[in-house]
């Protein structure tokens, strides 16, 4: 870790800061003693492997049965490798760093951490899923029009990304290279920045904020018209079966705010490191490990093909062992 000296103006001279040309963080570790870090590297490769496998027979079924090759199956496929994506950005290293009792990442590791969990978990895709749930009950002439708002989702968490990561990342750093989190996050990072050099990322932070409050009162908006198009259906069995196709949705639209809100409103007066950590572990691995059993669970076409899936695989698996006991 290299010195620079930085000058600043304040209000009795001139004075100077070090500002630090740092190569490598320090992460906060899980635990003090080797047996509870074995533990929670037990832990995490549970849910990781639990998150891969539900991710990944929800992406195999989607792209494996036509049936289910619609707009809403499609931002279901893309949910889960979003999904998949964020998990493996953070999780692979916090189980890396409490098997070998480790707390350090580099510098650019850090920044690619970063940018990749900014991009994948944004807010947009889960709005326009919410828009699609609307044109599918509410227009559902114009249904089928909807995959050019996947590449908007897309294009707007990448700008997003890449914006607040090369914004975080020229600040000149002041206060060590200590993070008091288990993976990189800005908050942390501007709590090392030089005094008053790191006010652009508040803004651009409040800008993102305004962004994400206009993406939740739009998916709020959208189920107010799904409820009054809802109640306006005479059947009450047609209700149901209609209203059904949102609750998926709906669950983990409320799993995704409740847990962020949670992480980020909390009093301060109920901070702590420690606290932090079990929180934004919550809200970073609760909403990708379960995401694929409130569809799985609420779906009965997603059921159906995961069923027929996992049957075609065991039936494949029967007869390439009964060809290779007959050849021998």
């Amino acid at each position: 870790m290299k010195f620079l000296q930085r000058k600043s103006n304040n209000f009795e001279g001139i004075s100077w800061e070090i500002a630090y040309s740092i190569t490598e963080f320090l992460l906060l570790p899980f635990a003090d003693t080797q047996g509870l870090q074995l533990l929670h590297f037990w832990l995490f490769l549970g849910i990781y492997l639990a998150a891969l496998l539900g991710n990944g027979l929800i992406i195999t079924a989607i792209a494996c049965d036509h049936h289910l090759h619609t707009p809403m199956y499609f931002f279901l496929l893309n949910l889960s490798i979003l999904d998949l994506g964020s998990i493996s950005t953070t999780l692979p290293k916090a189980m890396d760093n409490s098997l070998w009792g480790k707390r350090d990442i580099s510098y650019l590791g850090c920044s690619s951490q970063l940018f990749f969990f900014l991009f994948l978990t944004g807010f947009s895709l889960l709005t326009v899923m919410s828009y699609d749930r609307y044109v599918a009950i509410c227009k559902p002439l114009h249904y089928g029009t909807l995959l050019g708002s996947r590449a908007s989702a897309w294009g707007s968490a990448l700008l997003n990304s890449f914006l607040h990561t090369a914004n975080t990342f020229s600040l000149p750093l002041c206060q060590g290279n200590v993070l008091d989190q288990f993976f990189c996050e800005i908050p942390q990072i501007l709590k090392l920045s030089c005094s008053h050099s790191y006010l652009r990322e508040v803004g651009l932070i409040m800008v993102s904020a305004c962004l994400a409050f206009g993406c939740f009162v739009f998916t709020v908006v959208s189920y107010v018209q799904i409820f009054r198009a809802v109640l306006r259906i005479p059947s009450e069995q047609k209700q149901h079966k209609t209203f059904s196709t949102c609750l998926p949705h709906l669950a983990v639209v409320s799993l995704f705010i409740s847990t962020i809100m949670f992480a980020h409103l909390k009093s301060p007066f109920i901070s702590s490191p420690t606290l932090d950590v079990v929180v934004s572990f919550l809200y970073l691995v609760v909403p990708p490990t379960l995401n694929p059993l409130i569809y799985s669970l609420r779906n009965q076409e997603i059921k159906d093909a995961l069923r027929k899936l996992i049957t075609r695989y065991f039936s494949e698996t029967i007869n390439c062992s009964s060809s290779a006991a007959q050849h021998l």
